[in-house]
This record gives structure tokens, sequence and C-alpha cells, in this order.
């Protein structure tokens, strides 16, 4: 511990460059981070895909949000009140409760940071009034022990404790970092403190405790505001305790799956395979992430590094999701609930695919795009984001999936059996975890965008916006970025302010754009274009230059690792960034999904609907419809198959559902050649 504290105070004392002070991450003074957070607020979507999608979350998103969970639906507020003495009442709502409206209370700050809106801020420091009077005296905050008295603090980790701690702690910085307003840091600095003094001990009773740890995250983010080095420490002994005790012989397990589930049985650093429930391992990898970030310790980027690639080469399907089964095992058979089983095993219909898993892995990667500098990082970021995250939430921004499966058959299976939820987006889901998870994400998509180098910008996500930021030596840059991506490939940024010395500008190639090219005001570039990695152009830049950057946009078909059984002789259709789908909507009335085959040799044609599903591209196909099978019997004979060919369209999959209930596929079997 004493060379942690030597680490970080050294870091502290010799990074001399000016950095960003209000990052979504605050890694102004962290050491060993190749591209650093702009900014909150230094970028702003303006036209186009993500300017219609943080319109939709400030006007209907978090409003709406806003008024379940601070009304009796959600009762997330009403509890706060009750442990505050300002209510009577009980406990209502998940364990976590709490931190969904932490969530929910961040992805409002979001919104504030870009249209400045006084009311809204206004709101919620009325909402972190009542917490603060909720909270008792030596920082315990934790409504759903609070108002319950056959449990005490830290008594039994299934109450989610840590959950709702480490979304305090992040609310609360981000809070800070956007109002300069110190109401919220305060309880979270109480709060914080009461964990360091509980939690930084031998004790095993709380060795174990530290499961479903976004209190790593808010811990390491605690310590880049405050600069008070005992919370990183602690986020250290939160991860070092991890496969440090043995599994069955602690109390505070009962009455909940111990093991992989809860990703310790293997201590971190000899960790090579996701396991456990998606959500817990992957908030458990950002935070190790995060503090891996802050002391550089390459047993641990080792460690998150073989993480990743099992995630993302083994256990992630084509839209980014993870988490494949709503039950299983793990390959030390501890039962597994909501997460990832063994490689290469990814079921279509029963996929899990935890709304909350899908934006962790977008969240694991960000961390692990800082540590590294390398495009593969945002690439999935952003197959998650146009994808596997938007299709837990429907085009209104009001009604929401819980799970996300790859094909929905009616009548094949009882839904609800599978996932917590029915076969169609809901107002209110009663365990409220993905949705403010979710809405926060695209609250605070635009800070994704760029990212700071040590001698430049890099381009992480294109899509109209604007950025007017200072580069890590203090010097003020300020972009404009036009286009229509993901629906068309080419991207126009103009530079405004910027220093006279050369810098780079790091441009993303995506690893599906083979053939990009890069103008500079017109002109062909003299640089490297190699899919999956970053185009680097440095250069003196000028007021008025142009860098233009044309993705070819094919659709394309993609089909599956070989030893993925469940997509065997089947193809998805995919264009640029976003998978698509065929939706029964589409289809002749009576038609099922199971009936349709993809005509592997048809052309394939992408057409912008403005007026379809928010406004979206579609992908006009000839599809084959099989008309002779037996559907109601498990196996029976056949001779030669009849299809009859069938013009139509596929939609993005973000955006099924969304015209009522409906069957839906991602993948479909492929027949080649003449019939």
């Amino acid at each position: 511990m004493k060379k942690l504290v030597l680490v970080a105070c050294t870091a502290l004392l010799s990074h001399l460059s000016v950095g960003q002070e209000k990052g979504i991450l605050g890694q102004k003074d962290s050491p060993n981070v190749e591209l650093k957070s702009i900014n909150i607020g230094d970028c702003k979507w303006t036209t186009g895909f993500w300017a219609d999608k943080f319109e939709v979350a400030e006007h209907a998103m978090v409003p709406y949000m806003g008024q379940v969970l601070t009304g009796d639906v959600g009762h997330a507020l009403n509890n706060f009140k009750i442990a505050a003495g300002m209510k009577e009442g009980k406990h209502k709502g998940m364990r976590w409760h709490d931190g969904d409206f932490y969530k929910w209370m961040e992805a409002a700050m979001y919104v504030y940071s870009q249209n400045g809106d006084e009311k809204l801020l206004k709101e919620i420091d009325g909402y972190i009034e009542i917490i603060g009077k909720a909270q008792e005296e030596d920082g315990y905050l934790q409504t759903q022990i609070q108002l319950n008295d056959q449990v005490d603090r830290y008594e039994n980790r299934k109450y989610h404790e840590m959950y709702n701690s480490g979304h305090l702690l992040t609310s609360a910085c981000i809070h800070y970092r956007i109002t300069g307003q110190s109401n919220f840091l305060d309880i979270a600095k109480k709060h914080a403190d009461l964990l360091y003094t509980t939690f930084n001990t031998e004790d095993p009773r709380f060795g174990r405790f530290g499961f479903n740890q976004t209190q790593i995250m808010g811990l390491v983010e605690m310590y880049r505001t405050t600069k008070d080095v005992k919370y990183l420490q602690l986020a250290e002994i939160f991860i070092n305790n991890r496969g440090k005790y043995k599994v069955e012989d602690t109390p505070e397990t009962q009455g909940y799956p111990i093991g992989d589930m809860v990703q310790e049985r293997i201590p971190l650093r000899e960790s090579s395979e996701a396991v456990g429930h998606a959500v817990l391992a992957l908030y458990y990898y950002a935070g190790a992430a995060d503090v891996a970030a802050e002391t550089g310790e390459q047993e641990l980027v080792d460690a998150l590094d073989r993480l990743w690639v099992n995630v993302t080469e083994q256990k992630m399907y084509v839209t980014g999701a993870v988490g494949q089964a709503h039950y299983g095992a793990s390959t030390s058979r501890d039962k597994i609930e909501e997460g990832f089983i063994d490689a290469y095993m990814m079921p279509n219909m029963t996929a899990y695919n935890e709304t909350c898993a899908n934006v962790c892995n977008s969240m694991f990667s960000y961390r692990m795009l800082g540590i590294h500098g390398e495009s593969k990082y945002a690439d999935v970021m952003e197959l998650v984001l146009f994808n596997s995250a938007l299709s837990g939430i429907s085009i209104e921004g009001k009604d929401y999936f819980y799970s996300n499966p790859l094909r929905m058959v009616d009548g094949s299976r009882d839904y609800t059996k599978h996932n917590t939820e029915s076969p169609h987006r809901e107002p209110y889901l009663e365990c409220f975890c993905c949705p403010p998870n979710l809405v926060r994400t695209i609250a605070k998509s635009s800070n994704w965008a760029y990212s700071l180098s040590k001698n430049g910008i890099a381009i992480n996500l294109y899509g109209g916006n604007t950025l007017s930021t200072h580069l890590v030596d203090g010097s003020a840059l300020e972009l404009n970025q036009v286009t229509n991506y993901p629906w068309e490939g080419s991207v126009n940024i103009t530079v405004g302010k910027s220093k006279k010395k050369p810098f780079d500008m790091m441009l993303r190639i995506p690893d599906w754009a083979k053939g990009t090219t890069i103008k500079i005001n017109g002109e062909t570039a003299d640089v490297a274009v190699v899919p999956g990695k970053y185009a680097v152009v440095n250069r003196k830049w000028k007021k008025g230059d142009i860098i233009t950057v044309d993705m070819p946009m094919d659709a394309k078909l993609v089909e599956a690792h070989p030893r993925i059984e469940e997509a065997r002789n089947q193809v998805a259709i995919k264009r640029g960034p976003v998978v698509y789908c065929m939706e029964t909507p589409d289809l002749p009335e009576g038609t099922q999904i199971l009936d349709v085959y993809v005509q592997g040799n048809a052309p394939l044609t992408a057409s912008y609907k403005p007026d379809l599903l928010g406004g979206v591209a579609t992908i006009e196909a000839s599809l084959l419809l099989r008309k002779n099978q037996e559907a109601d019997k498990i196996y029976s004979t056949i001779d030669r198959p009849e299809f009859v060919e069938y013009k139509t369209e596929l939609v993005p999959y973000f955006s099924w559902n969304n015209r009522g209930n409906s069957e839906m596929t991602v993948f479909m079997p492929v027949v080649w050649g003449d019939l």
C-alpha cells in the first residue's frame, strides 16, 4: 500500500500538463493514460443521429424518468424522504433503487451541461438536500437498510450497498465538475470516508463484501476529484480482496449466488475468462481499469487485456451485447444468472444481453481506450451505442427493454421464463437499473466523441457536433464536424481555432471501413489509412482547414465464428456500424420469422427513410420465404424446400418493436446460388 501512495503522490507532483479539469473521467493528473477525457460540455451534438437522440434525452427520456422516480411509481425519491423523516411509509423498489436514482441525477446533469437549464439544476439541488437529510451522521446512506429493521449495515452483500455507494460517488463527482458546487460532493465525502473506515481492514467479514463493484469506479473518481489518496487505496483494496478468501466460508453470502457468479474464485490479476453476472463483471473490470490508470500496474493491465479479448472475441454478440444467458453455469460449475457462459455459446432467442451489461461493455472499452489509445476499443463503444444499447429504449424514449435477444418468435417460448419482462417494451421495469444507465450514456455520449492525446486530439465517434476544448498543453482548439453518419460515410471536420505549432489529428478508421480515404482541403492526405486503427495526421493546422473522411457504407453479410452453433449457416446484415434485423411488420401477414432466408447473391441497397422510426436507413433486399416447412413436428423428412422470393426492407436492430408486438431476427439462414 505504501508503494501505491508513493506512485499516486509522485504522479500528482510530476504531471505538468494543463489537461482537463472537468472530464467524464477526471484524468487530468492520471499518469498512465494515452487518451484523456475532454471537459464535460466541450463537445455538443448539433445535427444528425446523435443530436436527435440527445434531443429525445433532453425532452423525453430524462424528464419522463424523473417523473417516474420522484413519484409513487418509481418511489426512489420517496425512499429518501422517508429516511429523512419528511414522509411516512416503507421502502419500495429493489435494494439497488438508490443507485438507480443517482444514475438518473447524473443523466440530468449531463443534460444541464449542454443546455444550462437553471430550473433543472434547481430541481437536482432540491433532491440533493433531501438526500443529505437522509444521510446518517457518520455518512451511512442506504435507504434499503435504513428503512429495514431486520437488517444491519453491511450484514449481507445481497443488499447491494456497494452498488448504491458507487453510483452516489460517481454522480456527486460529475455534479461537482459540471456545477462547481460542493453540496452533493460533501455528502459523497462523508460516505466515502465511512467506506474507508469500514473496509480498510483485514477482517474477512468485510473482505468478500465488495461485489457489484461500482464503488471502485466511484472511489477512483473521488480520488481524482478531492486528491485524497485514501480513496484510491480503498479502490485497490476492493480489487485485492477478490479471490483472496475461501468462497464457501462466509455467512454474508447467504441467499445470494457465490463464486464465479460474483467474480470471487480467481484473483483478478490471474483471470483470463469473463465469468458470472455480466454487469457485475464489467463494472469490476472498468473500476480496475480506473485504478490501473492511476497506478500503472502492468499486471493489472495485462489481466484486463486478457479479459477484454475474452469478452469481445469469444462472448460478444454481433450487436455488441454481452451476458449470453439468464441462467447457466460457469466453467467452474458455479451457478450463473444474467451472465457470461462458455465461449462461443451464443443463443439467439434466449439471449439475455441485459441493457446494463451492454452499456457496461462500452464503459469498460472507454477506459481501455484511455489506457492504450487504440481505436479497437472505440469500435466496440460505437458498436454498442448504435445497436445493443439503443435497443433498450423506444424511439420516443419512454419504454424499455431489460434484455435484448437477437430473435423473437411469437409462441416459441414463454419469454418471461427467460427474462424479467414481457415481449414488448414497458414504461416501467420493477428492476429499474437499465433505463437510467442507458439514458445517462446517451446524455453523455458527446463526451466520448473526442479524447485528448499527448500531442493533439483523437476523434472517436462521428456525428454532427462542435468542439471547443483545450489540448493537454492548454492551447485552444475548435472543430466543427458535419456528417449524416451512420447513414452516410462522408465526414467533414473544419478547423476553427488552433495553435500554430503542429499537432496530431487522430482519425478513427472503423474496423469495417475498408477503402476509407482521407483528404485535407481536397487533397489526398499522405497518411496510412488502416481499418481498425487511428490515422494520425500531424501538421500545422490553420483556421478553415477541412478534413474529409470518406468511409464506404456498403451493406455486408456477416457470418459468425464456426464454433457458434446457433448461427451456423446463417448470416446477419450490417451496414457501417449498424446491425439490421428482419421484423414481421415488413413481411406478408401471417409469415413467421423462422420462414425467412437470405438470398446470398442478391443485392442489398440502402435507402434513407426520414419518416420511419425516427429517421433510419433501411436495407432493401430480396429475401426468400420458405413455404413447405412443417412447424408442428420436432423432426420431419423433406425433399427440396420451396421458396418464394419477396422484396422487402430490413430495419436497424435498435429500432425493432416500435411498431407494435412483432417477431424479429438478426441472424437468418442463407441460401447461395440458384434455387
